[in-house]
């Protein structure tokens, strides 16, 4: 049983994400937000995914490109942590966003993307033992253990779902 992280678990930043969890099953929110979001944005026109709230804000398409990269980045931490403990260097997401053309994909390819992606990742999460669970690692100068990165992919998931219907209109 996935039990949720402490405080101390992961770094003050990532509170917010851990916190968006609640008392939520993980796995089965995990689960829900991969059939969920893969209809919201699948749904979507390409005219739809190149719409920025502001300027100089993500468009839809980039700012989904930033939930893949990061969902990519949380699992690779927690593999990386699971396996063997070990420092990793940080994540700038604007480094990431700029210097790759999420305008020019297909919305719907970008969709079927971060499904895959989120279905791959449950089963690696689904495979941890509680040991691996509790191993410990440095990503970005501070202690994480492999269940916090659990937790935030959930987290940083909802906080962006939540953005994409306060802020872009969309839910």
């Amino acid at each position: 049983m996935i039990t949720k992280p402490k405080p101390g678990d992961y770094s003050p930043f990532a509170a917010g994400y851990v916190g968006l969890v609640g008392d939520n099953n993980v796995i089965n929110m995990l689960e829900q937000q991969m059939d969920t979001s893969y209809k919201l944005f699948s749904n979507l026109t390409n005219e739809q995914g190149l719409y920025a709230y502001a300027p100089d804000k993500w468009t839809v398409k980039q700012a989904l490109g930033h939930m893949i990269d990061t969902e990519r980045t949380f699992a690779y931490r927690a593999l990386v942590f699971s396996r063997n403990y070990t420092e990793l260097p940080g994540f700038d997401q604007d480094v990431y966003v700029n210097n790759t053309d999420f305008n020019s994909q297909d919305i719907k390819d970008l969709a079927e993307e971060f499904r895959a992606l989120r279905q791959a990742n449950l089963y690696m999460v689904k495979a941890f033992t509680d040991e691996q669970l509790a191993r410990t690692g440095i990503a970005s100068n501070h202690l994480f253990t492999v269940i916090s990165f659990v937790y935030m992919l959930a987290g940083h998931e909802r906080h962006h779902l939540n953005l994409f219907k306060e802020r872009y209109g969309i839910e």
